[in-house]
């Protein structure tokens, strides 16, 4: 089931555990028919004044209040905003998530969010619930693997907004970090700071766009520059010993060693094995992690980053969801942004070998 991100006021029964009141209650009271309250409700100069006042004597006395959602549907619009995230526990899904909130409370809009829990069967189930919702439209942060995803989707009618994962033959506007952009901003500071033998760390790639194309771009980053090794690592939930045997080889290899992470959750990852190995970031080990967290200041001397713009991210792929919904018609678009690189001591100068 979806969980909401704001209240949609439906509940079944009333404060207190009272029956909810309807229509049918008022008509009753009023002794009049529904249709004539729900002509009241919408528009009340089209009744008599006799009718209409023993209408509003009857709200009054019975204390009704319209479901909003019914009142939008009738309008047309439910005004609500679905978003499909992957991992609702990874600190980039829940801060794209803010962003995009915000956004649709600015517009006039809810938002309903479906947590996949880093299960991408599920992504024709989320879209499909949601839909029944009566959502406007969807925004999808998922993995990118179920294509009967992108059916379901197109037989919503909706539009549809992608952030940071690409969906194969999905045509949708896209809205992403600069992956390739990030991953060289972060590799550039580390050979600025004389570290020589690099090891990039990230979830599974197969299947999901964002991770495919961080390390490819890690790849042709190492490729290009003299004197500079680079391997991958893909870390696994319960992978943490064959984790701390890749940071132990990579050390052992010295050459001024340090690690890339793909993300916030690889990043705690390799905290854990820093500490099982009782090693410091920026002696032992230089580091800088994709995603700016509360905690990065705090871990160790301090984690160097490159800031994801997910406020900016959640904003964005709200106002292109809006556009469409305001009749905009153009062909898909992406929009790319830059990453900010925070530096902190994990990253410091590497000393002589």
């Amino acid at each position: 089931m979806p969980t909401k991100a704001a209240s949609l006021s439906l509940p079944a029964v009333a404060e207190g555990g009272a029956p909810r009141v309807t229509i049918a209650d008022v008509a009753a009271r009023a002794g009049v028919s529904k249709a004539t309250v729900s002509r009241f409700l919408n528009r009340s100069d089209l009744l008599r004044p006799e009718i209409a006042g023993r209408v509003q004597a009857a709200i009054a006395a019975l204390g009704y209040s319209p479901s909003p959602m019914a009142q939008a549907l009738k309008r047309g619009r439910s005004r609500l905003i679905g978003l499909v995230v992957a991992d609702v526990t990874n600190p980039f899904s829940v801060a794209v998530l803010r962003g995009a909130e915000k956004a649709c409370q600015e517009a006039g809009y809810l938002l309903m969010l479906f947590n996949l829990g880093d299960d991408g069967r599920r992504e024709r189930d989320a879209i499909e619930a949601l839909v029944s919702y009566q959502v406007d439209g969807l925004i999808l942060n998922t993995l990118g693997r179920d294509e009967a995803a992108v059916v379901a989707a197109a037989r919503s009618g909706r539009p549809v907004v992608l952030v940071d994962r690409r969906h194969r033959d999905m045509q949708a506007d896209f809205v992403s970090l600069d992956n390739a952009g990030a991953v060289q901003l972060a590799g550039d500071h580390l050979l600025a700071g004389g570290w020589r033998e690099l090891l990039y760390i990230t979830e599974p790639v197969a299947g999901v766009s964002s991770r495919q194309e961080r390390e490819a771009a890690f790849r042709a980053f190492t490729a290009g520059r003299p004197g500079v090794r680079g391997a991958v690592h893909e870390s696994v939930p319960d992978g943490a010993e064959a984790l701390r045997r890749s940071l132990a080889d990579l050390r052992a290899r010295g050459r001024r060693p340090a690690v890339l992470a793909s993300n916030a959750v690889i990043t705690l990852r390799v905290a854990e094995a820093m500490a099982a190995l009782g090693w410091t970031f920026g002696r032992d080990l230089g580091f800088v992690g994709i995603d700016e967290t509360e905690w990065a200041p705090l871990v160790g001397p301090g984690l160097t980053t490159v800031a994801q713009p997910t406020d900016a991210l959640g904003r964005l792929a709200t106002a292109c969801l809006l556009e469409r919904l305001q009749g905009l018609s153009v062909p898909p678009r992406q929009i790319l942004l830059s990453g900010t690189l925070v530096q902190r001591p994990s990253s410091a100068a590497a000393g002589d070998p």
